[in-house]
């Protein structure tokens, strides 16, 4: 079983990575993994421009290859991109040196086809190896979340994926939603209602800047 919510521990241990912003203003970073894909991220497009937000989406740069169409949509829509490798790989499970070639296969094809980089990158289920640590940080923002949504989780009721994102999101937080099959029945519910919830409370929605890290 994950935790929705980062805590403290996490971030004390990571502290090179992004886990929230430290701001004030009723801010809140969407960010959506796997994608793009047909019909979900589609969705999860028009529903962010009912409330004119803005997202930052980790892309797998198999998929960027596949549907280019949808891809250049979320450009066009005012939306950052970030790098989630080319197939999705976990960290633990894969060679430093092959696990390092895909995340820069997954750099080539969003350079190709945004013709502009990205220092933005999250690990598929945020496991990264010591080495693999040491080789991206010098070149990429590696962004983790304040608030997992738990969309991908078939078990989890779509009540309960809305209502414990509620519950965890603060002002700064980075929540992790996705643009998957996988997710797609918990996020046709949740994200509406969490966009509507937290709208209705003078909340924005902001992406993450896609050039050099910024420092906090």
């Amino acid at each position: 079983m994950y935790a929705h919510r980062s805590g403290i521990i996490l971030p004390a241990l990571f502290p090179n990575f992004t886990w929230k912003k430290n701001t004030q203003a009723k801010e809140i970073y969407l960010t959506f993994d796997d994608g793009p894909v047909p019909i979900v991220t589609e969705f999860v497009l028009e529903q962010l421009a009912i409330y004119n937000a803005k997202a930052t989406f980790f892309c797998v740069g198999d998929n960027i290859v596949k549907h280019p169409n949808i891809f250049d949509k979320i450009l066009a829509e005012g939306h950052s991109i970030g790098n989630h490798t080319f197939n999705h790989l976990n960290g633990w499970n894969v060679d430093d040196a092959e696990y390092l070639r895909n995340v820069e296969l997954c750099q080539k094809t969003i350079r190709q086809y945004a013709q502009q980089d990205t220092t933005l990158f999250r690990p598929p289920y945020g496991k990264l190896s010591a080495a693999q640590r040491r080789s991206l940080l010098p070149n990429y923002e590696v962004v983790m979340w304040t608030v997992l949504s738990g969309d991908f989780d078939t078990a989890l009721h779509e009540v309960t994926c809305l209502e414990k994102s509620i519950y965890c999101t603060e002002k700064g937080a980075i929540i992790v939603f996705h643009d998957s099959y996988k997710a797609e029945r918990n996020l046709r519910y949740a994200l509406p209602l969490y966009l509507k919830f937290f709208a209705e409370k003078g909340y924005t929605f902001k992406q993450l800047a896609m050039g050099q890290a910024e420092k906090y």
